[in-house]
């Protein structure tokens, strides 16, 4: 039961909350139960990503996104874990609660714990889907740093930054990355060659300051499935298969990877009333979601772009979203943006402790 508590939450728990208790645990799902420990439902990260896509708030409660109907085991039946073994492998399902004759639960069972490592090396599977970085820019956020080396090389920890990139999609399955290459680009044509890395590496060469989407139009003739794009400047510790799953069951065009954030007001805020003063809130805090520069395409996306014209992919987003689908995989940790300064320091810190 030990195991079980931290992962225990009341209907009336928010889903912000909710969210941060996932990170805490690593574990993927939540039981909601009431004051007795009575299993009411479960809740996973892929249910509050439903909940927030469909207009749920982060402070509404938990209990009004959660799953009704589960799978469990009882602590009665005939060897119950080899019995939840099965289930998950028949099923595909991670996670199965153990309740006892009163419906509260006891024990939960977890895939990970019949697999010796749990997802913690590469994926089994490799897939033939590219990954393109956007290598491109300047990188001035980062200057002086970036007047002696292109964004893409620097290091975090004792890794330049594309190196962390090509791993962490690595570990999800993803070995063929594509680079948009403009300035100081034989820096990292270099780096790129003299590395033996366990990848396929290709590159375009943009002839001019393309913009954040003007590159992929050189990616005409070399892109011809789904693919992801990640900025050089952001690093992303998730599961890409589950966005690639993801972008496939929403039929989507293009994915975009968000991240929850709070934007803290350091001053009180007037909210006005009928020409007077409503309420003040003092010091308030709003949850949003940012884009965090990675996404997932499909190559029919690319023809909205001319060759050679200049675009940043908030203007291409706008433009395809008037014909096709757009949707957001929100993630709610694991997103590090290092194009500035104080985000670079920060990495340092957090890539360093793990």
């Amino acid at each position: 039961m030990d195991k079980v508590k931290p992962l225990l939450i009341a209907p009336e728990t928010t889903i912000k909350t909710a969210m941060q208790k996932l990170n805490e645990t690593s574990r993927k799902i939540l039981f909601v139960v009431d004051e007795s420990d009575k299993l009411l439902g479960t809740v996973t990260d892929g249910d509050i990503r439903r909940g927030i896509i469909n207009g749920s708030g982060f402070n509404d409660r938990i209990g009004n996104i959660m799953q009704k109907k589960f799978i469990a085991v009882t602590r009665y039946d005939q060897n119950p874990r080899e019995y939840a073994k099965r289930l998950m492998s028949e099923m595909e399902i991670e996670q199965i609660p153990v309740l006892d004759d009163k419906g509260v639960i006891v024990e939960a069972f977890f895939w990970s714990d019949f697999l010796e490592d749990s997802r913690r090396g590469r994926s089994e599977q490799l897939f033939d889907n590219h990954v393109v970085i956007m290598a491109g820019g300047k990188g001035t956020r980062l200057d002086p740093f970036t007047k002696i080396l292109p964004k893409p090389l620097i290091p975090i920890g004792n890794k330049p930054i594309i190196e962390i990139i090509m791993d962490r999609f690595y570990r999800s399955g993803f070995n063929k990355f594509i680079y948009s290459l403009n300035y100081k680009k034989e820096y990292i044509k270099l780096f790129l060659k003299e590395n033996n890395f366990p990848y396929h590496i290709d590159w375009i060469e943009e002839p001019d300051f393309l913009g954040t989407a003007g590159g992929l139009s050189l990616l005409k003739e070399k892109i011809t499935d789904t693919f992801f794009i990640s900025n050089c400047d952001t690093l992303l510790e998730i599961d890409f298969e589950e966005v690639l799953t993801w972008h496939k069951e929403q039929k989507a065009a293009i994915t975009i990877i968000g991240s929850h954030n709070e934007v803290k007001i350091p001053f009180g805020v007037l909210e006005l009333s009928n020409g007077g003063l409503g309420k003040i809130l003092e010091k308030p805090v709003h949850d949003i979601i940012i884009n965090t520069g990675a996404y997932v395409m499909e190559p029919g996306v690319i023809s909205y772009i001319a060759e050679g014209q200049y675009m940043d992919m908030n203007e291409l987003i706008e433009i395809a979203k008037k014909d096709m689908n757009v949707s957001v995989f929100p993630i709610y940790s694991g997103w590090l943006d290092i194009g500035q300064w104080e985000e670079y320091k920060r990495s340092l810190k957090i890539i360093g402790d793990q």
